[in-house]
């Protein structure tokens, strides 16, 4: 039961690297200092998210005790919603990006981040809130959660695959930072 929880939380890697752009070589130098200032700021949030992912794979294991799962899980979510929310703010931060539509691109990017960053905070509840005691109704709960995690991993990254379509995501994919912080959430997703 367990598995499944981690097998979903692992999809929380996905969303970060809808952030590292792919590929390309069009040169804008007001672009490429937007990547870079977005690149920047995300890929410590990536590292973040990563560890919660593996703090959570970790504690998976189905001889964990209910309590440390919860306050495994508790955490890793907590983390995972300040990161998110860090991520929405240094793509509000970094301003529009020189590109057709780029004001509408970041403004939904920044909302979905932040509705993510939202939703974690809600499931940190959820885990919160479970009931250690018992066994049966603690792996009852935690496949609710798992269930809320798979809604969320597969629900929308669109406004981030938006925010980073054409030259945004070619300048991005220019960036360092973008590059290794696409590399560390590949690694997590293995």
């Amino acid at each position: 039961m367990n598995k499944k929880l981690a097998a979903a939380l692992s999809g929380g890697a996905v969303l970060v690297l809808a952030l590292t752009g792919c590929g390309g070589d069009d040169s804008s130098d007001k672009l490429d200092s937007w990547a870079k200032q977005v690149c920047d700021a995300v890929q410590p949030q990536a590292k973040k998210i990563e560890a919660a992912n593996a703090a959570i794979q970790k504690q998976t294991s189905d001889n964990s005790a209910p309590e440390d799962v919860q306050k495994t899980d508790s955490q890793a979510f907590q983390d995972m919603s300040a990161a998110y929310k860090a991520i929405g703010a240094a793509v509000q931060k970094a301003g529009v990006p020189d590109v057709e539509d780029g004001e509408s691109k970041q403004k939904n990017a920044v909302k979905e981040l932040n509705e993510i960053s939202t939703a974690y905070t809600e499931l940190k509840k959820q885990v919160d809130e479970l009931d250690t005691k018992d066994q049966a109704k603690f792996a009852d709960g935690l496949k609710d959660v798992a269930g809320e995690l798979n809604k969320l991993s597969a629900s929308g990254n669109d406004a981030l695959k938006k925010l980073e379509e054409g030259d945004v995501g070619r300048a991005m994919a220019r960036q360092e930072s973008c590059k290794s912080a696409s590399a560390s959430a590949s690694a997590a997703k293995s």
